[in-house]
């Protein structure tokens, strides 16, 4: 299993680890926990350490026409110095990974995929490659930082740098004499950043950021609450919402594909999905009792057809009760009641609309 470049000073915390793709990455820190951590991140500012999360570099004339006919969403929406979310789909429309591509030039671009995803990524873009353009995976060259929540803003300024960022939008800065792109994303929901300095300078610029956390009492926070924020959200996670056997429409993810493009890689069979219309979707359940739905529950109609599955459930540390996302039917909508089985107890849940909590990320 591989090790973040901050393992150290986690297990110096003494955070309760688990695997995540491979790597060894921080659930939560003893004194605070999940709870306490993700209310940090909705009231005042948290930072994660995300460096499980690939990195790789797709450079070389042609590399914006090349990308485009690879990955769902449009580049040509973007300029440079802007991110955009988009997805890498199969043949077939399932989908290898979503992920996270840095617009530099239109002949170099910088892709954030998801940790486990990130060799199959590379394989694929360097299966179909041109000549003249390099793929190339740079997972232990970067780090990845995660400052979130209503003051990161103040924690940025404090720190010299002007905060004021379009969403999306990304620049080099320097932290405490590292060179670091600041990019104005996140996957909490709130107003933040994710800063990605070089894997040898990782220590120097979280060491930075906890110090500028302290006056505004900020968290050390681990993936736990990561989880809890982004299900708020109703944002997919790769092997949950999204997956070799769910497509972007499926998930509710076609805002991400650029349907007016000539043609992208499984863009016919999602074409086809999005006419048709039959295929089971995402919706977001909220527990009317006690019950916290967990990935895998089934889910019923209220007269007990069985009508989908959950696809990840937690408790709400911002609503106090269980949420979930789930794949049902197509025809059950915003306010219809369902019954969870939740270990073999039915439990009472309606559709809701998503986000369970406003966004505030802009």
């Amino acid at each position: 299993m591989k090790n973040s470049p901050l393992h150290q000073k986690h297990v110096d915390l003494q955070a309760k680890m688990a695997d995540f793709g491979g790597w060894l990455m921080p659930i939560e820190y003893p004194g605070a926990g999940v709870l306490a951590e993700h209310t940090a991140v909705r009231e005042r500012v948290g930072l994660f350490d995300v460096s499980h999360l690939g990195k790789a570099s797709v450079v070389g004339d042609g590399a914006l026409e090349y990308l485009n006919a690879m990955f769902t969403n449009d580049l040509n929406r973007i300029v440079d110095s802007k991110a955009q979310y988009t997805l890498l789909c199969n043949p077939d429309g399932g989908v290898v990974d979503d992920l996270i591509a840095y617009r530099n030039t239109d002949s170099d671009f910088f892709l954030i995929p998801n940790a486990s995803n990130t060799t199959d990524v590379v394989r694929v873009l360097n299966e179909n490659v041109p000549s003249g353009i390099t793929v190339t995976n740079l997972h232990e060259k970067f780090a990845v930082l995660a400052l979130q929540g209503p003051q990161a803003v103040e924690v940025i300024r404090s720190l010299g740098i002007n905060p004021t960022m379009d969403y999306m939008a990304f620049a080099h800065v320097s932290i405490a004499g590292c060179d670091v792109i600041l990019c104005r994303t996140g996957y909490t929901g709130e107003h933040g950043y994710e800063l990605v300095p070089q894997w040898s300078d990782a220590s120097v610029v979280w060491d930075a950021l906890v110090e500028a956390m302290k006056p505004f009492d900020g968290l050390i926070c681990g993936l736990g609450a990561r989880d809890t924020l982004r299900t708020e959200m109703g944002y997919p996670l790769h092997g949950h919402e999204l997956s070799l056997e769910i497509s972007p429409v499926q998930a509710s993810a076609g805002w991400a594909i650029g349907w007016k493009k000539d043609s992208f890689r499984g863009s016919d069979v999602l074409q086809s999905q999005r006419e048709a219309g039959t295929v089971r979707t995402l919706k977001a359940l909220k527990s009317n009792d006690r019950g916290i739905p967990r990935a895998g529950m089934s889910v019923k109609s209220a007269d007990g057809k069985e009508i989908g599955v959950v696809t990840s459930g937690t408790f709400s540390p911002s609503l106090k009760v269980g949420i979930a996302l789930a794949l049902l039917d197509p025809e059950y909508a915003v306010g219809d009641a369902v019954i969870i089985d939740v270990r073999g107890r039915e439990s009472s849940a309606t559709i809701n609309s998503l986000p369970f909590v406003p966004s505030h990320v802009r």
